[in-house]
């Protein structure tokens, strides 16, 4: 089991990631400090990084795009997401 940081609100869960942009492959690489590792092949730049790592989330997790939300760090490489329709078991499986 992975030590990913999952809190569930509501009808969603919430934790945290770390973005490597410009990275050569979109991937989910594990987990440190508590916050998920993503790298995504998208730059910085427009906000296409965070479109890539909402993509790459919605797919891994199999749920619409519309249901991640970046709900903070949206300028930084440490961010918090949101994610509507999926449990906390779930999400933890993506850093195993």
């Amino acid at each position: 089991m992975s030590d990913l940081l999952v809190h569930h609100r509501d009808d969603a869960v919430r934790f945290s990631v770390r973005v490597q942009p410009r990275s050569t492959r979109d991937a989910v690489v594990g987990v440190h400090a508590g916050a998920l590792k993503v790298k995504v092949r998208a730059p910085p730049v427009d906000g296409a990084a965070n479109a890539a790592l909402v993509k790459l989330l919605a797919d891994r997790l199999g749920v619409p795009a519309r249901d991640v939300r970046i709900v903070s760090g949206a300028t930084t490489r440490a961010k918090v997401v949101e994610v509507r329709g999926v449990g906390v078991a779930r999400v933890r499986s993506l850093g195993d």
